[in-house]
């Protein structure tokens, strides 16, 4: 129980990292950033074949972090220079990501199991720990600051952000690319935690990042002492929980994918203010914008 314990909070704490990212997009800027799924891979690619050239694992994810800070950004420019609608331009550099991660790995799994990361010494969990809790705590400051209200003002009145004489195309670059950099960043801490990088590991990333997000909204919203970065956290937490417990339950490592449609039909039947659960109804409403919700708790 005590090494169930430890995989859970451990890659829930991760995950929650790349949760950020996607809450960020999703529901400051209002913008379905499907990129994050090649993104993920990106970041995990890059800090396993730095690391098995012998660089430093921290230093391999800072590097993470500017590729996907890189690929936020053309996300960004395809979307507010080339016009390119939202969700197609997220497709776009998640397609040509795949290449790209293929390339820098050199091959579909890169395994990291004799080499050196921020893992190999010390306890795993409090490692972690301390990665998420510097993560949340730099996303609420900077969410309090002038840009980070900005981010939200475009995301929830972007022509009221307009006639305040602010260029939007450059604070959508930014969100994006801040996002996607927290992502990488997550998938560089997955590929040292687990000990290898795979082309595949990105795979469904939005889906457990939407998923997450309603978890920890819908359970905890009336919570009104915890900030957003504390809801991911423990939404994310209880998503890697349910996970777990279909594999304890017997089920195959193959029907995961499956589980997780359920669990985001689950959250998002009970976040729905319409659908009424033991009797009593729920105030979360998925089918309204993200974007809508009170932003004043970050």
């Amino acid at each position: 129980m005590k090494d169930f314990l430890v995989g859970v909070l451990g890659q829930g704490f991760i995950i929650s990292i790349m949760v950020m990212g996607v809450y960020i997009t999703n529901r400051f800027l209002n913008f379905p950033d499907l990129s994050i799924d090649g993104t993920f891979t990106l970041g995990a690619s890059i800090s396993a074949i730095l690391i098995s050239k012998g660089v430093s694992p921290m230093v391999s994810l800072v590097i993470a972090i500017i590729g996907g800070f890189l690929a936020g950004s053309i996300t960004g420019l395809l979307n507010v220079k080339l016009k390119i609608k939202d969700i197609l331009s997220g497709i776009l550099v998640m397609i040509g990501l795949y290449s790209i991660n293929l390339r820098i790995m050199g091959k579909a799994n890169l395994p990291l199991l004799n080499e050196r990361t921020i893992f190999t010494q010390g306890n795993n969990l409090i490692t972690a720990l301390v990665f998420v809790f510097i993560v949340a705590l730099l996303f609420t400051i900077f969410f309090k600051t002038k840009m980070g209200y900005m981010i939200k003002g475009v995301g929830d009145n972007e022509k009221m952000i307009i006639s305040l004489g602010i260029d939007t195309d450059k604070v959508k670059i930014l969100a994006l690319a801040f996002s996607n950099g927290l992502v990488a960043l997550a998938g560089g801490l997955m590929a040292q935690y687990q000990g290898f990088s795979d082309i595949n590991m990105g795979t469904g990333t939005i889906i457990i990042g939407l998923a997450s997000i309603v978890i920890g909204q819908t359970l905890f919203r009336k919570v009104k002492f915890l900030r957003e970065s504390t809801l991911i956290i423990l939404g994310t937490i209880i998503y890697r929980m349910s996970i777990s417990l279909s594999l304890i339950a017997g089920f195959n490592p193959s029907d995961l994918k499956l589980i997780s449609c359920i669990i985001v039909v689950l959250a998002l039947a009970l976040g729905n203010k319409n659908i009424i659960f033991l009797n009593k109804k729920m105030s979360f409403n998925f089918t309204k914008p993200i974007s809508s919700y009170d932003s004043t708790r970050v």
